[in-house]
């Protein structure tokens, strides 16, 4: 009797122990877990390209081209505020009830937009997909580690973070069928199909609580105010035409993030776990490699205009251009899932590497007025390849040690902080690259040679983030070398 016992422990524990295979993860009740968590991504993913694609017929058909850039700052925001209250949702309606309420608030903003006949409508449909999609996107990190073995979950984070590249791929070709043919709206109306297939897949399969019953789920309203403003302020700089608006723009970001992290030090409700704003501790680092590397991707929202002005592509072939730095990502987020056992830090310190070559690829040839002369338009490619690969290749291992370092009381905190931070991350570095753009002379004096001054500036400043990523990610590793 006893050595049966002993037999079936050893069994479990090989088990537990063994190497992590897409198998595991993608059979049984896991692969349900897994689809579940990764079509929320998916969905949110998704919804973000075929906006961004649609966007201009909408102003065509109900006007509103003054808050043009509202309808993605809002969605952005928005998608903070649902990613920093994650915590709170799972805490309070369990796993279940949180991916059915932020799929229903996706579906409910999404219908709005596909019946919106003024811009106010269209907004408020944005924010409400916003935060739906916020929740979404968090809560497949959170309950990753809720619903799945440890040893799966590079694996699954590697499935998540792959569904941004999928989603690159479909979302701008999905949108620009329906924007040829007139049917913005049903580009909106398509989402809410796929919407409800995952709503009843989550009902169907996800626990009705988590064994988490001592999770923090205060809600940090102050820094969450803070947090909003922050964006808000970078982002309406960032419109402005006035240069010294634009400064003060970023000035009064930079000081709203300062106070953030001051008013973390001593509240009892946080965005983030405690000491996140340390870099001294591994939690920090982390927090902090993943802004990096999120601010090291933002130039490519001004890819597309410059390798149609400055290297001759149509912009069919300059979109799907600019989509190889997602598709870097999805195929070193696969690779690293299988890496990452022992060789987690050099992945980390690799990332940062690679991102910076790409960019200063970048640098050297983007500015070139190349005319479609594809021995320039070859090393562009490979620079966009490797700031996305180098991206792919550190975020399963960085996410999983933000969930092995954080405090066992503050794991969902640790989660939903990582979409805040990467979400901030995103829409500060998209402001920043505007900014850049603008100063560089990208509108005036214009032209090729205002495209070929933005194209250098925008890769050499952005250089800076790789950069400093690399120095903390050295010191990652000292940290957590326990841990390879």
């Amino acid at each position: 009797m006893q050595n049966n016992i002993e037999n079936t422990a050893s069994a479990t524990i090989a088990v537990e122990s063994a190497p992590a295979r897409w198998g595991d993860l993608l059979s049984g009740r896991n692969g349900l877990y897994a689809f579940a968590l990764a079509g929320g991504v998916t969905l949110h993913a998704l919804n973000m390209y075929i906006a961004t694609t649609v966007m201009p017929s909408v102003i065509a058909d109900i006007g509103g081209l003054d808050f043009y850039a509202w309808t993605t700052t809002l969605f952005v925001v928005a998608s903070i505020l649902g990613a920093a209250l994650t915590a709170k949702l799972l805490n309070g309606a369990g796993p279940r009830g949180a991916y059915i309420i932020a799929t229903i608030l996706f579906a409910a903003g999404t219908l709005i937009c596909s019946i919106a006949i003024n811009m106010p409508a269209m907004l408020a449909g944005r924010s409400i997909q916003g935060l739906g999609g916020g929740f979404l996107y968090a809560l497949a990190y959170g309950l990753t580690r809720v619903v799945l073995p440890e040893r799966l979950w590079g694996r699954a984070i590697a499935l998540i973070a792959a569904m941004w590249g999928v989603a690159t791929l479909i979302g701008p070709a999905v949108g620009g069928i329906f924007a040829e043919y007139g049917a913005w709206r049903a580009a909106f109306w398509s989402l809410l199909p796929f919407a409800g297939v995952f709503a009843i897949l989550a009902f169907a399969t996800l626990p009705r609580s988590s064994w988490d019953k001592n999770e923090r789920s205060s809600v940090p309203l102050l820094q969450l105010a803070l947090l909003t403003g922050a964006v808000l302020a970078v982002s309406a700089g960032s419109l402005s035409s006035d240069a010294w608006w634009k400064i003060a723009g970023l000035v009064a970001g930079l000081a709203l993030i300062a106070l953030i992290a001051a008013v973390e030090t001593q509240a009892e409700a946080r965005l983030l776990p405690r000491r996140s704003f340390n870099v001294a501790t591994p939690l920090g680092a982390l927090y902090l490699i993943i802004a990096l590397l999120m601010l090291s991707m933002q130039p490519e929202i001004f890819v597309p205009y410059l390798l149609q002005h400055l290297h001759g592509q149509s912009p069919l072939w300059a979109g799907y251009l600019a989509a190889l730095m997602a598709i870097g990502w999805t195929v070193a987020s696969f690779l690293s899932s299988r890496w990452q056992e022992g060789s987690g830090n050099r992945l980390i310190i690799a990332g940062p590497v690679l991102a910076l070559i790409g960019l200063a690829l970048l640098a050297i040839f983007l500015p070139i007025d190349g005319a479609g002369d594809w021995l320039l338009l070859a090393p562009i490619c490979l620079g966009l390849i490797l700031i996305g690969f180098g991206i792919g290749l550190a975020w399963p291992s960085l996410v999983t040690r933000v969930y092995q370092n954080a405090p066992a009381t503050e794991q969902d905190l640790a989660a939903g902080g990582m979409t805040t931070v990467q979400l901030f991350a995103i829409a500060f570095g998209t402001a920043c690259a505007g900014m850049v753009a603008n100063f560089a002379g990208i509108a005036e004096p214009g032209g090729m040679a205002g495209a070929s001054n933005a194209a250098l500036w925008l890769a050499v400043i952005f250089a800076v983030a790789p950069a400093l990523g690399i120095a903390i990610a050295v010191k990652v590793a000292r940290l957590t070398g326990k841990r390879g």
